[in-house]
């Protein structure tokens, strides 16, 4: 009875990061910076992969959808997360929410797939050098980008439909920077145990489905690389795995924490601190170690250099011959 006499809402506030309006400014100058910086890191992978006709192969292929995905899955919450540190009251729209819940998770299981085909591709790469040209030819990358594109934005439109059914009730506060899963359930005025589950079980199936995989193929990739004979093709076998396994670590265990774990009742807080960690700061370490470790990516990067110096010298002649 106590739902049913809640007042109806039509928006949702969020809750601030600290109520001083000295540490909102830092938060808001920490954020904007580490967002400038992940936009930079991975939209000069997206150019160098296009540019560089040598990382024209499938690993820099599904590197480059990665860096991708890592765009546009910063831009659907940092902006909005700096725009409430500026305003007096961070508000969004129930129909907005709800709209940015469905992307978020999109994009992080569009970024899943992405992952474990990857390491299909290291597995391939490595344990079938042979038959490799031909497991992932362009045409079968291609093919498999956009299966992981359009089987990762189709994952959570049940769900989300389901949850754009249910009413919201006073209080409206979101303990959090976007619209996720848990906070927008405890704000409803209707039982939410039917969405509760589907989104439960989808977040499983697809996450430990997805880990499952990973480890299985690296688990072969292991096991072929410590049957190599020559010390130098164990070097370079590791070497090719371990910034795509780094990343894998960091995402796969924070999405298990966040939203596979036992049903028990965490602090916000916490759960602040881990979205910002795998929404926020992942897509900037991507890049820096997809790229401190990649000689390939590193000589690409100074080849590009010289030749916006060339270009820059050219103008600047240019410039002086018609002044």
């Amino acid at each position: 009875m106590e739902k049913v006499n809640r007042t109806l809402v039509t928006e949702f506030v969020f809750l601030r990061f600290s109520n001083s309006p000295h540490l909102q400014m830092l938060f808001f100058s920490l954020f904007l910076l580490v967002y400038l910086l992940s936009l930079v890191g991975n939209a000069l992978i997206v150019l160098l992969v296009a540019l560089d006709g040598r990382l024209h192969t499938p690993m820099y292929f599904f590197i480059c959808n990665l860096s991708l995905v890592e765009l546009w899955y910063t831009t659907v919450t940092v902006p909005k997360m700096l725009a409430n540190f500026l305003s007096v009251q961070g508000v969004i729209s129930v129909p907005s929410c709800i709209t940015q819940y469905y992307f978020f998770f999109s994009l992080a299981a569009t970024e899943l797939f992405i992952l474990t085909t990857m390491a299909f591709d290291r597995y391939a790469a490595i344990c079938r050098p042979l038959h490799y040209p031909l497991l992932f030819s362009p045409q079968t990358c291609a093919t498999l980008a956009g299966i992981c594109w359009f089987v990762g934005f189709l994952c959570p439109m049940f769900p989300s439909f389901l949850l754009a059914q249910i009413s919201f009730c006073t209080p409206n506060q979101i303990n959090h920077f976007f619209c996720d899963a848990d906070q927008i359930f405890r704000l409803s005025c209707t039982d939410t145990y039917v969405i509760q589950a589907v989104g439960y079980a989808f977040s499983t199936v697809i996450v430990l489905g997805a880990l499952d995989f990973t480890m299985a193929s690296y688990a072969q990739i292991l096991a072929t690389i410590l049957g190599m004979a020559s010390a130098a093709a164990r070097r370079k076998a590791f070497s090719t795995c371990t910034a795509h396994l780094s990343v894998v670590t960091i995402y796969f265990g924070t999405l298990i924490f966040m939203y596979v774990r036992p049903a028990v009742k965490y602090e916000s807080n916490i759960n602040k601190i881990v979205a910002i960690f795998y929404s926020v700061i992942t897509p900037l370490l991507s890049p820096l170690i997809y790229t401190l470790r990649n000689k390939d990516v590193k000589e690409s990067l100074k080849v590009l250099v010289s030749r916006i110096q060339r270009v820059c010298q050219a103008s600047k002649q240019l410039g002086d011959e018609a002044t």
